[in-house]
């Protein structure tokens, strides 16, 4: 599958959500979106980034940029972890890595020495008549959700 470009638009996807039905990008049309991809639920880096996101959500809903996280993790720990931090909202979950894969975030890390697939943090802006616009890749955390939301008010 070719990777996804930045300029060009979304396929469409379907995934399990927090919401308690199903995420249909295709419903989405109108409204932009903040698509988080992190690598597990209740981990320091994954914490930290979900509470930025989360401090931050009231400006992104004031620019109509809806925020949603990813990861492979099931939807149960999904409902721990965004109770946990009071997220306000949704998280998806791909345990298939569908959603993964199209927006080519499966890496290999290093973990405790030894080689594995996970998934690289990566942050994706989409506008409203589904058109990716910005993509961010190997994410630092400190201070990311800040040039998210930046670069969320030049985009239409």
């Amino acid at each position: 599958m070719a990777k996804l470009a930045v300029a060009s638009a979304v396929p469409a996807f379907t995934l399990p959500s927090t919401e308690g039905t199903d995420f249909r990008l295709s419903a989405a049309r109108g409204e932009k979106l903040v698509l988080y991809f992190y690598p597990k639920d209740s981990t320091p880096g994954c914490t930290t980034e979900s509470e930025a996101f989360r401090d931050l959500h009231a400006k992104f809903r004031r620019l109509g940029v809806k925020v949603l996280g990813i990861s492979r993790d099931s939807l149960a720990s999904h409902e721990k972890f965004r109770s946990k931090l009071e997220l306000p909202f949704h998280l998806l979950s791909d345990q298939e890595e569908k959603v993964c894969k199209l927006f080519d975030v499966i890496r290999e890390k290093n973990m405790y020495g030894r080689k594995v697939m996970g998934v690289e943090r990566s942050t994706f802006l989409v506008d409203g008549k589904g058109v990716l616009r910005r993509e961010w890749r190997k994410v630092k955390v400190a201070g990311h959700a800040e040039e998210v939301l930046e670069a969320a008010r030049s985009i239409d």
